[in-house]
């Protein structure tokens, strides 16, 4: 993705923490020669050299994926920015957060491993409930989907917050955004300020 330097995030852990808190991402890869974009939860390994996920046996991703590059993208929050919110003229522009990672793919079917990856997924968001559900597979529901793990060769993290505006004009940015809800936006360039 195109990252002017006032954007530019090079901190891994940064991007990593990023991807574990904006997990469901696109998986883009060619399919018969087109583009083709897939919306899916992943899971970064504990080494952070990998991505985990699965699709359903239907999808027709799957079929072009193993030994094949493949872009996922993670988007945090975003929002429109009114140049009426800076001290100085400007022009209408967005902010955002995102992390963009190229891997080579490797299709999954080995049910050990296929259950490993789905149990991972349902254990990540079940913490959250009250009451988790525990992860209880048939066969047949494991049949119905296809792995996959992409080992990273790329990562790329920007974060557009208002770097290269003043001060004054970042707080106002970010005092409007919270006015209009857009809270977590307002929080992620309170938290990135310079």
């Amino acid at each position: 993705m195109y990252i002017p330097e006032d954007f530019r995030i090079d901190d891994t852990e940064e991007a990593h923490a990023f991807i574990e808190e904006h997990a469901f991402g696109q998986l883009i890869s060619m399919v018969e020669g087109r583009i083709f974009s897939s919306h899916v939860p992943f899971l970064i390994s504990e080494d952070k050299t990998s991505l985990f996920g699965h699709l359903a046996r239907q999808n027709p991703q799957h079929n072009e994926l193993h030994d094949r590059e493949a872009l996922v993208t993670f988007e945090g929050p975003h929002d429109y920015i009114s140049p009426s919110w800076y001290a100085k003229p400007g022009v209408p522009t967005w902010n955002y957060q995102s992390v963009h990672i190229y891997g080579l793919c490797e299709v999954v079917s080995e049910q050990g491993e296929l259950k490993r990856i789905v149990d991972a997924l349902t254990t990540k968001y079940e913490a959250s409930l009250k009451t988790p559900w525990q992860p209880s597979y048939s066969e047949t529901m494991l049949n119905a989907i296809v792995g996959f793990k992409i080992t990273i060769t790329e990562l790329q993290c920007k974060y557009k917050l208002s770097q290269n505006k003043t001060a004054v004009d970042r707080a106002e940015v970010a005092r409007q955004l919270r006015s209009l809800g857009s809270v977590e936006l307002a929080l992620a360039m309170e938290q990135n300020e310079l």
